[in-house]
């Protein structure tokens, strides 16, 4: 979730500055992702969700997780989040996540931390299905969806920005593409 660390530096101790604990588990498991999104790629360590599960969702090349009992879902947990870094993640997200705190593992360290995830906000969505496989997204997606990100990066920082959903569409609904799905 989220702490407070003091840094030192040439002219003594700095401000305090927040941080945060980020659980991802999708897209955002890939660096180059991660760094066209915040302009670098933060410290992060193996982490699994308990009691939540990973779905394919229809139409869509990214995943959802929501709870189901029993399950779990393997990711890694991006360390030393800022505010402005959150609030990025929480545009880029958009309507169809929201934030929560949740109980994680750190695989590495078998220590449980608190951190914000992004469930999908619809629990009883009928788009939802099976599983959804990142080395599968990787090699079949990526580029696609690190190109798509990038559009959505530059519109971001424009006065015309759109959200990622309207991003998502816009590219991957080209008529002059192959289906993605």
């Amino acid at each position: 979730m989220e702490s407070s660390s003091s840094i030192v530096g040439v002219g003594g101790v700095l401000p305090k500055v927040k941080v945060n604990s980020v659980f991802v588990y999708g897209s955002l498991l890939a660096d180059e992702v991660v760094r066209v999104l915040l302009k670098r790629v933060p410290l992060s360590s193996p982490a699994t969700l308990p009691n939540f599960h990973r779905f394919s969702i229809k139409g869509r090349i990214y995943p959802a997780i929501k709870p189901v009992e029993n399950k779990k879902v393997n990711g890694r947990v991006l360390l030393g989040i800022t505010d402005p870094e959150l609030e990025i993640l929480d545009t880029f997200e958009d309507v169809e996540y929201e934030r929560c705190i949740v109980d994680v593992t750190l695989i590495d360290r078998y220590e449980k931390l608190d951190a914000y995830a992004y469930v999908w906000v619809d629990k009883n969505d009928p788009n939802l299905y099976g599983d959804w496989h990142f080395e599968e997204w990787r090699q079949t997606h990526m580029n696609d969806f690190l190109n798509m990100t990038v559009g959505f990066v530059e519109e971001l920082e424009g006065p015309d920005s759109k959200t990622r959903v309207a991003s998502y569409e816009s590219f991957f609904n080209n008529e002059d593409r192959p289906p993605m799905f």
